[in-house]
């Protein structure tokens, strides 16, 4: 089992993550928006189940990482904190935009707003790098199984980032309202996340190998 003290660092991480908008984020506004709150909800289905996808493989494949290669760990480190460097540095470059202005989306079946949901959930390269970098940070040899850990530690995640995704999806119309009406917080939001994702990423670089 993991840290009492430990889970609730890792926690929190999900959290600062769950809050950074990325693709899952924009994709659930703008859907919710463009076609309405139950074909956000519907979309929100398909975003959980990506959440379940990476959790199931990270935590498998970090079971057989561990065991096999260690110096992969540092690889998977080193790599992560090189795109969250990245998404800050997207976030806080001259000319970026607030990933609270929604696009414009074209209606679409409730089966392929499941699907497209999934698929957003999946191919998300920020829900990849937390499981594939963030999390093992969180796992301990001397904690027992390496799978029962991962798989606690992404149920946190998938019940955080769900929750905030839920509240986003839910609260569409007011949120863009609310920007929309103060456009100086879309520049704000933009600064912090690039703040929250530059220090997640000299965290992860300078973090030694058990949390």
């Amino acid at each position: 089992m993991t840290d009492p003290s430990s889970h609730l660092v890792f926690a929190a991480t999900a959290l600062l993550m769950a809050l950074t908008p990325g693709p899952n984020m924009v994709y659930l506004l703008s859907r919710s928006l463009c076609q309405g709150r139950n074909a956000g909800l519907l979309s929100w289905t398909g975003v959980v189940l990506g959440f379940t996808v990476h959790m199931v493989c990270a935590s498998i494949g970090l079971t057989a990482l561990f065991m096999a290669v260690p110096l992969g760990y540092e690889l998977l480190k080193f790599g992560g904190a090189l795109y969250l460097g990245w998404l800050a540095w997207q976030a806080l470059r001259p000319g970026a935009h607030s990933p609270f202005e929604a696009r414009d989306l074209p209606p679409q079946s409730p089966h392929k707003l499941f699907t497209m949901g999934l698929l957003t959930s999946v191919l998300n390269p920020k829900v990849a790098v937390f499981y594939l970098s963030v999390l093992p940070q969180f796992i301990s040899p001397d904690g027992g199984s390496v799978l029962v850990q991962s798989l606690l530690l992404g149920a946190t995640q998938v019940l955080i980032g769900g929750g905030i995704n839920l509240l986003v999806t839910l609260s569409a119309a007011g949120i863009a309202g609310w920007f929309g009406r103060h456009r100086l917080w879309l520049a704000v939001q933009r600064w912090l996340m690039g703040l929250v994702l530059g220090g997640l990423a000299v965290r992860l670089l300078s973090q030694p190998r058990h949390a």
